[in-house]
């Protein structure tokens, strides 16, 4: 089970030190996260239609990625939606090479070919 959310100089998965790197990617790597900062850097959105865009998650995953994303300060609630922070809109910005290499990625992997 998770602890709760990743914060630099904290403990985290993989780093006893704490790095502010190894926190985010902690924070990162968990469950739908990624998902969640994806749909919102699209648009904002209320709890329903996030669960909504994010197809088969369950409530109890989307109310706690929530509140681990709002407490990095990545997510805020106005009103009856989230939408990024300024912050969160730079994470993703600095997203954009990777997403960038992964498509590079796919064309030269090809599709998957069984072997044998």
């Amino acid at each position: 089970m998770e602890a709760g959310t990743p914060r630099p100089g904290v403990p985290v998965r993989g780093s006893e030190s704490g790095r502010p790197v190894m926190a985010a990617l902690d924070l990162l790597g968990r469950r739908w996260a990624m998902r969640i900062l994806w749909e919102l850097s699209r648009a904002p959105a209320g709890f329903r239609e996030l669960q909504r865009r994010c197809e088969r998650m369950s409530s109890s995953v989307l109310s706690t990625r929530l509140d681990e994303l709002t407490s990095a300060r990545l997510l805020a609630q106005e009103g009856d939606g989230y939408r990024l922070t300024p912050l969160g809109q730079d994470l993703v910005e600095a997203l954009s090479p990777l997403d960038a290499w992964s498509r590079r990625w796919a064309e030269e992997a090809g599709p998957e070919r069984p072997e044998g």
